[in-house]
């Protein structure tokens, strides 16, 4: 390795911009950045010192490293955890709750005992298979809230080699720090999550340039080891400036680098074809003919085998073996069927279809969702082949028009069986025509909304009476309009015309009745002239 290659980028970069800043030319150029950099001066922070202390994150950070600090969590707590949020996956839970506590009571030893942390450690960085929807990403979001810890979620179709094309492999380390608001050494107990990284296989990438293949893995192994990332991506030229005008100012010093020696990494893929290349390998060491798994579709059998798969697979599959080296732990996710999605709608806490019931309580509208219509959606969403996702497809269809209709009318709680997942829109007709003559407050209380509106912009109150909303909500309900809708197009003039009132008489507030909803304009013309009459007896 030569010299150069030694050299610190950041020292030279600020090197290089030390001689710029030196140039008169740009220093005019660069005072209105100049400026903005020194905003923070000792008379703002004695100004901030005056000002009453608000509640900052300082001990919410302070109990997240006493956690680490003080880490005593079991495997199986852990997977009791995992539980109340992940359906199935029974065998990913034990690997990973014995991989996080293996490694963070490695970390609240080596914080009590420095000596440990100078010896040799191999991290159980994780690699977790299977297909798309099974939970992978919801495991390690919910691991690192019971932990505690700083978490990063990121692509690995988004990396390039260089960063230059793409998303340097270190800025998923950077983003890191930022999860943690900035705190570089509570991000260095952190969880990075790398998912697609099968796609990242090289094989994939013989035929050109790799820029997203061998590359990337070599990149990315130096950082599941132990290396120092810089703070600030050499392309990333404010992150330089703010660093050297930092320096400039005689500011203390920050820490420029993040170790990643006590950063676990998770990395995950579908490996769609490496479930049957490992059926294949299978079959040829057997002997006999009409193996069980020769009589099953491929669809069925080939994820079922992720489970089995060696090291020299996933080497076959397109990975450097120094990279799939540094995962270690390796388990395989079971597909989800249909009776899985339906526990999940069932039991899973913060599952999908409670969001859709809180959309609908937005509205001040109860769903109540029977037994039938539980096993219809985890049937259809089973036959979309999408794991747990497929239940937000399902979901989205049924109730996408309900969502729509049903704000504006006077329902307010509705049942949801088979027949609404099978058939939305007939089932929704059917309600709407069973209660089209129903009003209730809610529909009424648009109008005044609208007379609020109506003040904000023109400064004239409008009262409306009972009657008078009584007969805008059945207009709405006839016309299957908004009551927004109507009152807009009735009442569309008014502004011009109550000024012009309001320029006589003085008057600025105005009574609303079914007179008026029947006939605004005859209405209002007869209020103008009206006026006219007053001001001349004025």
């Amino acid at each position: 390795m030569t010299k150069k290659d030694d050299d610190n980028p950041l020292e030279e970069i600020q090197k290089q911009l030390r001689d710029l800043m030196n140039n008169k030319n740009v220093q005019v150029a660069f005072a209105p950045f100049m400026e903005s950099m020194k905003a923070s001066t000792p008379e703002d922070k004695e100004e901030k010192k005056k000002k009453p202390s608000t509640p900052t994150n300082e001990a919410s950070r302070d109990e997240q490293l006493d956690a680490i600090r003080s880490f005593d969590r079991r495997p199986k707590e852990i997977r009791d955890y995992l539980d109340r949020f992940v359906i199935k996956q029974e065998q990913a839970k034990r690997v990973l709750s014995v991989a996080v506590c293996d490694h963070y009571n490695h970390v609240r030893r080596c914080l009590s005992d420095k000596k440990l942390s100078k010896t040799e450690y191999v991290k159980p960085n994780v690699l977790l298979l299977g297909p798309t929807g099974v939970g992978k990403t919801f495991l390690m979001r919910n691991v690192a809230k019971l932990i505690g810890v700083p978490f990063v979620k990121a692509d690995a179709t988004k990396f390039s080699e260089t960063g230059y094309v793409g998303y340097d492999v270190e800025d998923i380390v950077r983003d890191l720090v930022k999860s943690a608001d900035g705190d570089v050494e509570l991000a260095e107990f952190g969880i990075v999550y790398v998912d697609e990284i099968d796609k990242i296989a090289s094989e994939s990438s013989r035929n050109g340039k790799d820029v997203s293949g061998r590359g990337v893995q070599i990149n990315l192994l130096k950082l599941m080891e132990e290396t120092e990332v810089g703070l600030h991506a050499p392309q990333d030229m404010m992150g330089q400036m703010k660093a050297f005008m930092d320096m400039q100012k005689g500011s203390k010093p920050k820490k420029s680098t993040i170790s990643t020696r006590n950063i676990l990494f998770i990395v995950s893929g579908a490996f769609d074809q490496l479930g049957e290349n490992i059926r294949k390998r299978l079959n040829l060491n057997r002997i006999g003919f009409g193996s069980a798994e020769e009589n099953l579709s491929s669809d069925e059998s080939s994820n079922r085998f992720l489970s089995q798969a060696e090291t020299k697979d996933f080497i076959d599959y397109g990975f450097e073996p120094e990279f799939i080296g540094r995962l270690p732990v390796r388990v395989a996710c079971e597909e989800l069927t249909k009776e899985d999605l339906a526990e999940i709608l069932n039991s899973s806490e913060g599952n999908v279809l409670e969001q859709y019931k809180n959309d609908f309580l937005g509205y001040d509208i109860n769903v109540q969702i029977e037994k039938d219509a539980i096993d219809k959606i985890a049937e259809k969403a089973a036959l979309e082949k999408t794991g747990a996702r497929g239940l937000v497809t399902i979901l989205e269809k049924t109730f996408r028009d309900f969502k729509f209709e049903l704000p504006s009318t006077a329902i307010r709680d509705f049942s949801v069986c088979a027949n609404t997942v099978e058939n939305p829109n007939k089932e929704l007709e059917i309600l709407l025509e069973e209660k089209r003559d129903q009003l209730d407050d809610s529909q009424l209380e648009d109008v005044d909304r609208f007379a609020e509106s109506f003040k904000k912009e023109s400064g004239f109150t409008l009262k409306f009476r009972k009657n008078a909303k009584i007969a805008i909500v059945k207009e709405s309900i006839s016309e299957n309009r908004s009551v927004r809708a109507i009152c807009d197009r009735k009442f569309s003039d008014f502004v011009h015309g109550l000024g012009i009132i309001n320029q006589r008489t003085g008057k600025k507030e105005f009574i609303i009745d079914k007179k008026v909803v029947d006939d605004p304009d005859k209405e209002l013309s007869e209020w103008v002239v009206e006026s006219f009459g007053k001001h001349k007896e004025t």
